[in-house]
């Protein structure tokens, strides 16, 4: 039987479900085997109505998701409704994708007096593993951006649900297999279950050929030496947070300080903190400038109405995280914001200073909650020597003028190699799905910076190449046949659309 419990009061409550647990791994990836021949054999545009099907079907059951979301998560109800529209406009997009067949990479090299006939595309990788996110129920969840890619690659999933938010899960999986029925898809291209030991079960399965996952280093770590650690080690594409520093430049603190401190303070505190693009650390200059925006955000923080967090376990994180900092070498406490009272899983808002020379260790992690450090620099140099030490991320953030141009000659760079974004004047909190977006970075951000989790390019995960030399056209995809087929294609090096 599962539970949940709800952030704001810490009631919990048993939740009806399936035995959706460890015996269930076999049969579950056994029944995703059989529906990957349906999903490849409906081709990109059955995939595509698939897709806009699963859509219609979340849309149609948003008033029920989003309250129960909102149970387990106090996430909040708007918050929660922009989340089910940019789901269900994951899977809209991923049908564009389809419709487009670009991601296909199709390449015809006709036969020549010293080469052979090659014909080279992406194919499905077979069933992928996706285990769900705790912050976004929604959006990296069940139906997240990586089941959203895998299906239109052509690849069934199997879901490990995450336990905080169970009966969003499987309302979510009801709406889904209503789409996947609709479209003639059988309703083993989605399985779903829960329970740590499910999910290594899942990882080990041998029918399982690539993992998509987002949640604590920790946790992804351990799963990702699982993954390489199989006879058959296979590709374990994990998302697992990161600092994200933000830097700002003298020009822009003397321009804009006040502003530049009420927004940082939203973005590093946007749903109490638990976003894994929040800006956890921010570099501001020295001098008159830098006082007056650390002043603001030292307001900020101090009036900031508090909060609660997603469960038991990230509250003890935040506050253990929280204390390990404070009494670190060089840290001062600048302020917290207004303690809540009541049952639940509250927390402070909490905003540290420390020299850049300090800025080692701990400092560097991630804390998932609604934290900032702020680290002020007196020269170019001490600047760029604090962001040499800073490890992977997903995003970097500039603030800057063109005064300060100079400058960001020096910081761009270092940022540049570090990071998967690097955000101009902006906040790096919220994060785009289109076809531009890459989010993903270095580790510790991700296990690997090539591939993205969001954004049309993550179909790119669930997709390997095969090569055709010399093959009978009636053995050839369609794709690759010399007949003209509506997608871009290379042919003899040249682009044909």
């Amino acid at each position: 039987m599962l539970s949940s419990t709800n952030p704001k009061t810490g009631r919990t409550w048993s939740v009806s479900s399936p035995a959706f647990g460890v015996e269930d791994v076999d049969r579950l990836v056994r029944d995703a085997v059989g529906a990957a021949e349906v999903l490849a054999a409906s081709g990109t545009a059955g995939r595509a109505s698939m897709l806009r099907s699963i859509a219609d079907e979340l849309d149609a059951d948003g008033e029920k998701i989003v309250t129960l979301a909102d149970e387990e998560t106090g996430l909040g109800v708007d918050r929660l409704t922009g989340e089910l529209a940019r789901t269900s406009g994951q899977f809209r997009l991923f049908a564009e994708v389809l419709d487009d067949g670009g991601y296909l990479e199709a390449t015809i090299d006709h036969a020549t007096e010293s080469g052979p006939d090659l014909r080279r595309m992406l194919v499905p990788v077979g069933p992928v593993a996706v285990f769900a996110a705790s912050n976004f129920p929604l959006a990296f969840s069940v139906a997240g951006g990586d089941t959203a890619s895998a299906l239109a690659a052509g690849c069934p999933v199997v879901v490990k649900g995450h336990q905080a938010h169970p009966a969003t899960s499987l309302a979510v999986h009801e709406a889904a297999k209503r789409g996947l029925a609709a479209s003639g898809t059988p309703a083993a291209a989605l399985g779903l279950l829960f329970g740590r030991e499910a999910g290594v079960r899942l990882v080990e399965h041998p029918q399982i050929k690539a993992v998509g996952f987002t949640g604590s280093l920790s946790g992804g770590r351990a799963l990702f030496d699982i993954a390489q650690g199989r006879p058959e080690p296979i590709p374990f594409y994990g998302e697992l947070g990161a600092l994200n520093s933000l830097v700002v430049a003298p020009g822009a603190a003397a321009e804009r300080g006040d502003r530049l401190a009420r927004e940082l303070a939203g973005s590093a505190t946007l749903g109490m903190g638990q976003f894994c693009t929040k800006p956890g650390l921010a570099l501001v200059p020295a001098g008159a400038a830098g006082d007056d925006l650390i002043a603001g955000l030292r307001r900020e923080f101090a009036a900031h109405a508090g909060g609660v967090l997603l469960s038991a376990s990230i509250k003890d994180a935040f506050d253990r995280e929280v204390r390990k900092r404070v009494s670190a070498p060089g840290v001062q406490l600048l302020t917290q914001g207004i303690a809540q009272s009541g049952g639940g899983f509250t927390a402070q808002a909490t905003l540290l200073v420390v020299p850049p020379a300090e800025l080692t260790g701990e400092l560097l992690d991630e804390c998932f909650g609604p934290l900032l450090v702020v680290s002020r620099y007196s020269s170019e140099a001490e600047l760029t020597a604090a962001l040499d030490r800073l490890p992977g991320a997903l995003t970097a953030t500039v603030h800057a003028t063109d005064a300060d141009r100079t400058l960001m000659r020096s910081v761009l760079p270092v940022l540049e190699a570090r990071v998967g974004r690097l955000v101009w004047n902006g906040y790096p909190t919220g994060v785009a799905v289109n076809w531009a977006q890459h989010h993903g970075g270095p580790w510790p951000a991700a296990t690997g910076s090539a591939h993205t989790s969001v954004g049309a390019s993550a179909v790119r995960r669930f997709l390997r190449p095969v090569a055709w030399q010399n093959t009978p056209p009636e053995f050839l995809p369609a794709e690759l046949r010399d007949e003209a087929v509506a997608i871009p294609r290379r042919v003899d090096g040249a682009l044909v659309m």
